[in-house]
């Protein structure tokens, strides 16, 4: 539905800190799912950790709030006139659970519902899987914010 030279127009992240790498599903104002492949040759397994390498919870959690993000952008038609006029910033994270690691070759699938929107705040709870299982879970809060 939307791959990555898509999100780079809705985010303003970019290598090595975009963590989306498409989006196969999206309702606005209801849901969205998006992918992250996990590969070796992502930067932060330099240091965590050589040996193992584990994807860290809040790089996961990161991944999470960046969908969260591009649904915030297609669930507002005003930011189809100026996709810079503003950012998503995210203000909370709660009731965040690990389940499982993620590591290289894994593809996280991250869904995301909103639970509750009052002008330029944004309540969303989720999920990331991999291969079906349940590896993370959170509840998220952003802001938009002018840029």
């Amino acid at each position: 539905m939307m791959d990555v030279i898509e999100i780079r127009k809705l985010i303003p992240h970019r290598y090595p800190f975009l963590l989306v790498d498409r989006i196969v599903e999206l309702e606005p104002n209801k849901r969205i799912v998006g992918i992250k492949n996990v590969s070796i040759n992502e930067s932060f397994f330099q240091g965590h950790f050589p040996d193992k390498p584990i994807m860290p919870g809040v790089l996961i959690c990161e991944a999470m709030a960046q969908v969260g993000a591009i649904f915030a952008r297609r669930s507002d038609p005003s930011s189809d006139n100026d996709p810079w006029d503003k950012v998503f910033v995210l203000t909370g994270l709660d009731r965040v659970k690990f389940k499982h690691l993620v590591v290289p070759g894994d593809q996280l699938r991250i869904e995301l519902e909103i639970t509750r929107r009052r002008k330029n705040y944004w309540r969303l709870a989720g999920h990331a899987t991999v291969d079906g299982r349940r590896v993370a879970e959170a509840e998220l809060s952003a802001m938009e914010m002018p840029a």
